[in-house]
């Protein structure tokens, strides 16, 4: 018998092997003293069924040989077999969530954990669990995937899996636009990591970036900046491709959000030849379009290198399977390349596909979508088309939390209505603006007071 068998005989409740050991000798359709045989008498086998003895490993390796059973089978409760075949499903549900079929994913982990067998292997169960979670974040709905992270993270475990449980839930946060949560589970997951002495592995500098990236949301585009540059130094001295490329790429959208366009594209070149070097396709195809994005910001931008990476990155997707959300971005810049080179029809083409298929799962992209659809119309010199559109925008923000993407895209619409004679409209987008960036009026007036 194993030496970790040998452990759990000594250790499992008796009852529950009393009750594994009744149901597998009714299944084999046995009585109590055939399976006492010569060496054990039928009432050492009665007590050990009603769970008054635990057997030594000896007599339990005996009477599983007896029932026709694994001695796995008694003490864990399922078969050896039995978890080869459950660990597979595992590796499949992985594999079609990397591949991008979170739906097949989903339902593979439901089975698994709808299995009874799952629930006497813990290990499988939070392994599958954790896997649920990512594919319900994957397929947008972050506030299932909160609540099974939230309980999945509350005890705090020095290992890889809670730190990426714990990652996963700091960035649910963000996307939903609960900072100050994103924040706080962030950092306190990362003190527990240090206090272990857990500091040191890429997956810590995946959660440090994830905490940088709520900061940069929250409109702390300074502090998260030093944070990813603090973070892009770790990775420097961990010598790891995947931390090293990630943190310049947090990087480069902190300097972005900071103005400095120029310096954003070079740092997200470095990051995207560093990850093309690690031979990263799925996270290579994800840059490449963020890299096409800040190129179609450069002043005057480059909007035909930009298409030529978009497109590039689009037809890696399709190969490794990229997520309804990254898609999105790709068609969304697409759009805007095209539209800049003068291609209005195919900018109108891919921007209205963008907006009808991210109206639920990414709302602020579709938003997005929809004001570049007015500019088209404006630009076609369509003021109604232009006005309806900006409309709509209008109506999905609304149902936006206060974040700075939002709060961005609200100052973009408002110029824009301003540009097309629509004076209210543009004041309440103003407004609207600063609201979801924090801003409030002063509840004092700035006037002189005259006697």
């Amino acid at each position: 018998m194993r030496d970790d068998l040998i452990d759990l005989a000594r250790s499992i409740d008796p009852t529950v092997l009393g009750e594994r050991v009744r149901t597998a000798r009714l299944r084999a359709g046995l009585t109590q003293a055939q399976v006492a045989g010569s060496q054990m008498s039928v009432g050492y086998i009665s007590r050990i069924e009603s769970g008054q003895r635990r057997p030594d490993p000896q007599l339990l390796t005996a009477i599983a040989d007896a029932l026709g059973a694994s001695v796995d089978e008694l003490l864990v409760g399922v078969a050896p077999d039995r978890v080869v075949q459950l660990r597979v499903q595992l590796d499949h549900a992985q594999l079609a969530l990397v591949t991008g079929s979170v739906p097949q994913a989903l339902e593979i982990v439901d089975r698994i954990l709808a299995e009874p067998a799952t629930e006497d292997l813990p290990d499988v169960e939070r392994e599958a669990s954790y896997l649920r979670a990512s594919a319900l974040e994957a397929s947008g709905d972050l506030q299932s995937a909160i609540l099974l992270l939230e309980d999945l993270t509350e005890q705090q475990s020095a290992d890889l899996a809670w730190i990426n449980g714990a990652t996963a839930l700091s960035r649910c946060y963000r996307e939903s636009g609960e900072l100050g949560r994103a924040i706080e589970v962030g950092e306190r997951a990362g003190a527990f990591i240090d206090e272990s002495g857990l500091a040191g592995l890429d997956e810590s500098v995946r959660l440090s970036l994830a905490v940088a990236n709520a900061y940069l949301d929250r409109g702390d585009i300074s502090y998260a900046a030093r944070m990813c540059q603090r973070v892009v130094d770790r990775a420097e001295e961990l010598a790891s491709p995947v931390a090293k490329a990630s943190a310049y790429w947090n990087l480069s959208i902190a300097e972005s959000r900071r103005g400095r366009s120029t310096m954003a594209v070079d740092l997200a070149r470095r990051a995207l030849g560093i990850l093309g070097a690690a031979d990263d396709s799925r996270n290579v195809a994800r840059l490449q379009t963020q890299v096409a994005i800040l190129q179609l910001r450069l002043d005057p931008p480059e909007a035909a290198e930009a298409l030529e990476l978009l497109l590039r990155a689009e037809r890696a997707m399709a190969i490794t399977g990229g997520v309804p959300a990254d898609l999105a971005d790709n068609h969304l810049a697409q759009a805007r390349a095209q539209f800049l080179l003068g291609d209005v029809d195919a900018a109108r083409r891919l921007a209205a596909t963008t907006a009808d298929s991210s109206r639920t799962a990414a709302p602020v992209v579709a938003a997005d979508a929809l004001v570049l659809l007015g500019q088209i119309d404006a630009h076609a010199g369509d003021v109604q088309a232009a006005r309806d559109h900006y409309q709509q925008a209008v109506l999905l923000l609304s149902a936006v939390g206060a974040d700075r993407s939002a709060a961005q895209l609200w100052f973009e619409l408002a110029h824009l209505l301003e540009g097309i004679g629509e004076a209210s409209s543009a004041i309440d987008a103003y407004r609207r603006a600063g609201a979801a960036s924090g801003l409030v009026a002063s509840t004092t007036s700035s006037a002189p007071v005259t006697a």
